[in-house]
């Protein structure tokens, strides 16, 4: 059986599954353009309403600005970062409805401007794998290693931003919060995944970037729960992850 080397520990595997964003993907590069355009329409919405967000800007999503206004950060323990598309929807409709719109009206609109936002983001295929990925997944190939994507986004958005980095043929098997009953950290999507690779869950080992991550597979029995953080201090937020990396560099796999 392949085995997996990371910081000193060397775990057998048959399976590794991946978070999509911030664990395949760069997170602001993919997602800022687009959530700066959701709040800046929400809040032009909100003003032809009279009214204005609920909360301070950076609450309503979990977002960090600049001078100007513009998303250049997130909070990682935020809804950005770990929320289903529908619970993203909701908080944004609620500041509508919060503002008199009916709720229908409210999740109709939000629809629209976040379809809207995602077409923008289709016209640039701002997706970009993270350091060192590349050269992990094909030694993951090479090994082998059957490799899934367990992610809190649609399947068919998943699919679609891995095709544009030229990686979706490294993958199996995608499984998006559309297709299971309980999104992360309930370990359905790591047990779905693993059923359809073919494999245990105590043969499988997960990456991601959020705590949502590490508690799903730790729920599910997986050999392994590695926490990928490559921003600035200490990761508190990964405090049930087995180990965690800055980058791929730092991972190895070997037959």
């Amino acid at each position: 059986m392949p085995f997996v080397q990371v910081k000193g520990r060397a775990v057998p595997c048959k399976g590794i599954l991946f978070d999509k964003d911030g664990t395949l993907v760069h997170f602001m590069a993919l997602w800022g353009g687009w959530t700066d355009y959701v709040l800046r329409f929400m809040e032009q919405r909100l003003e032809i309403m009279g009214a204005s967000f609920t909360v301070p800007k950076d609450k309503v999503l979990g977002t960090r600005h600049d001078a100007n206004g513009r998303v250049i950060g997130y909070d990682i323990r935020g809804p950005l970062a770990m929320g289903t598309v529908e619970e993203t929807y909701g908080l944004l409709a609620w500041q509508l409805y919060a503002a008199g719109m009916p709720w229908n009206e409210a999740i109709s609109e939000v629809t629209q401007i976040t379809n809207h936002a995602m077409q923008e983001v289709r016209q640039h295929k701002p997706a970009f794998p993270m350091p060192g990925l590349e050269s992990f997944l094909e030694k993951c190939r090479l090994a082998p290693v059957k490799m899934a994507v367990v992610t809190s986004d649609q399947s068919s958005g998943a699919v679609e931003q891995l095709e544009w980095m030229g990686l979706r043929s490294y993958f199996t098997i995608v499984v998006g919060r559309d297709q299971v009953r309980d999104g992360k950290p309930h370990p359905e999507m790591t047990e779905k995944a693993c059923r359809l690779l073919g494999i245990r869950p105590e043969d499988a080992i997960v990456i991601g970037d959020s705590n949502g991550d590490m508690q799903m597979a730790k729920q599910a029995g997986a050999a392994l729960a590695i926490g990928l953080w490559s921003g600035e201090g200490d990761p508190e937020h990964l405090a049930d992850a087995d180990v965690v990396i800055s980058d791929y560099n730092e991972i190895d796999v070997q037959r």
